[in-house]
């Protein structure tokens, strides 16, 4: 069964008209103007928002003439989310408890059906009027994201935050990224499954699926979009979640690229090293435990790196091996 077939069985809100649009050779060939589209909207009590997000999310969706579908991940709303779902053209899957904004992204990927997959939020930040822009570049992109330009509207705190995540981020994959933790993105659907394994279960799901893919060599393009007033209180955590999102950036490094991490940690102790012995030398005319110690370091930490770099080629070599078990 195609992908299209399944579109047209399992979601009540696709056009069959529009199926009967889709080349089914268009992905193969790299033309995705017509391929069919899967929107995943995590959500934890946002009854408040939805209401009018899907339906103006559903008018833009059947301007597009190609097939869709709408699935909305319930992250264990207390509210009534639920109730606000029904009669809607959407497919509703529930999580039993709150797993987190990312474990509720990688539900939706599960059950999703599309050739892109476009992820964005339930608090209506994002405008569904910039879908058809991420969707376009697709093709010869692997992933579009969506770069907040008005991003201090949201909270100065928080638009420091990110310019500082961009710039660790930029320099650990050689790409200069400008909006490291937008969650409103659109990706190919089979190259987002290649690294499903890798998304953690918070908030920090956009940050490892960009360094990933730049990483392992995929396309990434940036569109710039404004982000809306949020229809609810953001569930981000400035302190804990901005802690994660550090040590997420790290952990994908260490990953993709452990040089750029374990390098300047063996060129610092170096430089310690050196500068102690300089100065003992001409102070005692001495070479100090200390002086060896930092040398040792450095070396150890350098050729950390180098054993650390070829283990992150052979997973490399895994992950693009499309026989290998995922």
């Amino acid at each position: 069964m195609t992908s299209t077939d399944k579109l047209e069985n399992e979601n009540a809100s696709l056009n069959p008209k529009q199926a009967t649009q889709l080349d089914t050779n268009s992905s193969i060939q790299g033309d995705y103007s017509n391929s069919s589209v899967s929107i995943i909207i995590p959500v934890y009590n946002e009854a408040n928002s939805l209401p009018n997000l899907l339906d103006e999310l559903t008018s833009i969706l059947d301007g597009l003439k190609r097939p869709w579908e709408i699935l909305v991940v319930n992250d264990g709303s207390t509210d009534a989310t639920l109730e606000v779902l029904k009669g809607r053209r959407v497919r509703t899957i529930s999580h039993p408890y709150n797993i987190g904004n990312g474990g509720a992204i990688k539900t939706g990927i599960r059950y999703s059906v599309g050739e892109i997959i476009v992820t964005m939020d339930g608090d209506s930040q994002h405008d569904p009027k910039d879908i058809p822009l991420l969707l376009s570049p697709i093709g010869p992109f692997d992933m579009v994201v969506g770069s907040r330009s008005n991003s201090f509207s949201q909270g100065a705190h928080r638009a420091i935050a990110n310019k500082f995540y961009n710039f660790i981020a930029s320099y650990v994959s050689d790409f200069k990224i400008l909006d490291l933790t937008s969650g409103f993105r659109a990706i190919k659907a089979e190259i987002l499954r290649r690294y499903l394994y890798l998304l953690p279960n918070t908030f920090s799901y956009p940050t490892t699926l960009t360094l990933a893919l730049i990483r392992s060599g995929h396309s990434l393009k940036y569109q710039p979009i404004k982000a809306l007033q949020r229809g609810s209180k953001s569930k981000i955590h400035l302190l804990p979640d901005g802690i994660r999102f550090l040590l997420i950036i790290f952990k994908i490094s260490t990953l993709f690229s452990p040089l750029k991490v374990f390098l300047p940690f063996s060129w610092i102790f170096f430089f310690l090293g050196l500068i102690n012995y300089s100065y003992t030398y001409y102070v005692n005319q001495e070479f100090t435990s200390m002086s060896l110690f930092m040398f040792i370091g450095g070396f150890l930490f350098f050729l950390l790196g180098l054993i650390s770099e070829q283990i992150s080629q052979l997973r490399f070599d895994r992950a693009e091996d499309p026989h290998s078990p995922s």
